[in-house]
């Protein structure tokens, strides 16, 4: 049973919905946080689709969150958030984005609390039901003004990309046309990159480029961190190398030193002897002189 609130706005919990454009404009700021508040931000609207499924959406999430940290782009992604447009049955995006908001965390996104909606949507479907993705997401999407729509087909391993053409005044009613693929890659005006299935996989390039998914590049960190621990222990080996052939030339040096010391003494000490048998020679010749004169 809803619970009534004021401006014409009732909340079902069977059918939770945020208030129309009309009741959101009227409520004051407590009334407005009220109803966010009142909003779920948990609910099942699919049942699982196994693991293929749930795989390739956290591959999506993970690579392009790594991404756009790295670059500084200001850029909200989530998956799986419960998405609430005024008077809409809510519904949440295997990937959403928006462009030009705080990057924060958010249990729920409010159109009318967030003052925008989303930018981009991306649905991965494996067993699930391909109408929703590929017809009523289709009409949906469009008319909620979501930029661009896509949808990986992770069983059947294709991928199709929808736009909204430039706003024209006298149409009200919005609809998407086809993203055309240009050598097998949809290009993406949202998210500034290009998207393509390699293997199984929903890949993402910028420019020639491949992102890097979380494993891939953890892997890469690591074998880089394993080639620099491997050079810092040669440059370590090769320093304490350099330090024992300095240590044993500094010890030949000391020995060397040590020998002409040595030497030195062992030649003054000659020098002193042969001074001694110079003197004991003068004095034996003259005291033989000596003798002779007498």
């Amino acid at each position: 049973m809803g619970q009534a609130l004021k401006h014409g706005y009732a909340f079902d919990p069977d059918d939770p919905r945020a208030p129309s454009v009309a009741a959101w404009e009227r409520m004051t700021d407590e009334e407005r946080a009220r109803v966010v508040d009142m909003l779920p931000s948990e609910f099942e609207l699919e049942p699982p689709e196994g693991d293929p499924h749930r795989v390739a959406a956290s591959q999506v999430i993970t690579t392009l969150d790594a991404y756009f940290r790295r670059s500084g782009r200001k850029i909200y992604l989530s998956s799986n958030l419960a998405v609430f447009y005024p008077d809409e049955p809510a519904f949440a995006p295997d990937l959403l984005a928006v462009l030009d908001v705080e990057p924060g965390e958010r249990m729920k996104w409010v159109v009318g609390a967030e003052g925008k909606g989303l930018d981009l949507a991306l649905e991965v479907t494996y067993a699930g039901n391909l109408a929703k993705d590929f017809e009523t997401n289709v009409e949906r999407y469009a008319r909620l003004g979501i930029s661009e729509y896509f949808i990986f087909d992770r069983r059947r391993l294709s991928l199709r990309g929808y736009r909204l053409p430039p706003a024209e005044p006298a149409r009200r009613a919005r609809s998407y046309q086809p993203v055309l693929p240009q050598a097998g890659r949809f290009a993406s005006q949202v998210l500034g990159l290009e998207l393509a299935v390699e293997g199984s996989k929903l890949r993402f390039f910028n420019g020639t480029a491949r992102l890097e998914e979380a494993d891939e590049l953890i892997g890469r960190l690591g074998g880089m961190l394993d080639d620099v621990l491997a050079r810092k222990d040669e440059v370590e080996q090769r320093a304490a190398d350099e330090a024992r052939r300095a240590e044993e030339a500094e010890q030949r040096a000391a020995d060397e030193a040590r020998r002409a010391e040595a030497e030195a003494r062992r030649a003054e000490a000659e020098a002193r002897r042969a001074s001694d048998l110079e003197r004991q020679l003068a004095e034996a010749l003259a005291e033989i002189e000596r003798l002779r004169r007498n």
